[in-house]
């Protein structure tokens, strides 16, 4: 299950933060009191964001942030989107905002330096290739062994292709170099989340380039998270508006509003 499989699972949740907070309080507890600071990626790519507008609360990511902020007592104007970059989010250390929304896994290793909230959505790895290389007709995996390919540092891509595929792995920083080794035949492949490796193809990100396929196995078990900083008063709080907003079903409703059309099936490859 991929489009509507969300996680719900409190392990993400600081042990230490407070779970008695009321959104008064939180209003309170935050970087700047009265606003909510929610970082994000630098770009933000669509379909999480649209047109890298956070502010205007389009794209899947951008609408969840003002629902969480809404659940936490904070109005649209209250909040203050500010950017980072993927491996500064999940670092150790003080940070200068509450939140940071940019298709972070939850992981074990990650947990040690940041907060999680609950999984808010559960996606997959694909694999994107041109259309006219040397891997467009592979069928599996084992076909892949040979080809160059690159992820997006710091990723589960990352861990996906070590695990399934080969150790040697290109990294870039962001989606946007990937594409863009692609298109210039640095690499022969790239892996990154399924939506993400459907929207490039769609908005010809890479020219002449397809989906080759979805990788069995590859989907983020405990999902998609909201960061915060490590034992952040907020924590609680967060993890139970990503909790309510799955149960009233808002999360079903971002996801067939945002995602849906970049989750129809596609090749498995094992």
């Amino acid at each position: 299950m991929l489009a509507t499989a969300c996680g719900a699972s409190n392990s993400g949740s600081s042990d230490t933060a407070s779970t008695n907070a009321d959104s008064s309080d939180i209003t309170q507890q935050t970087v700047t009191p009265g606003k909510l600071t929610i970082a994000t990626g630098d770009p933000a790519y669509e379909p999480w964001v649209m047109n890298d507008k956070p502010e205007s609360g389009e794209g899947f990511e951008a609408a969840l942030a003002y629902d969480v902020a809404d659940k936490l007592g904070f109005d649209k104007a209250d909040v203050v989107w500010t950017r980072t970059t993927f491996d500064s989010a999940i670092a150790p250390g003080p940070k200068d905002w509450d939140l940071n929304i940019q298709q972070f896994g939850i992981t074990d290793e990650r947990k040690q330096a940041v907060d999680f909230s609950s999984g808010y959505y559960k996606d997959t790895q694909s694999v994107v290739v041109k259309k006219d290389g040397k891997f467009a007709s592979a069928k599996s995996l084992a076909d892949l062994k040979d080809a160059v390919i690159g992820v997006m540092v710091g990723t589960q891509a990352y861990t996906i292709v070590k695990d399934k595929i080969k150790d040697d792995i290109q990294t870039f920083n962001d989606d946007a170099a990937l594409g863009q080794a692609l298109d210039a035949g640095q690499i022969d492949a790239l892996v990154t989340n399924t939506v993400e490796s459907v929207y490039m193809v769609q908005s010809e990100q890479v020219k002449d380039a397809k989906v080759l396929g979805r990788i069995a196995g590859s989907e983020d078990k405990d999902g998609l998270g909201i960061v915060l900083p490590k034992d952040s008063k907020l924590t609680a709080a967060v993890t139970k508006a990503v909790d309510d907003l799955e149960s009233d079903g808002t999360l079903k409703q971002l996801q067939d509003k945002w995602l849906a059309e970049y989750t129809t099936d596609l090749t498995e490859l094992k």
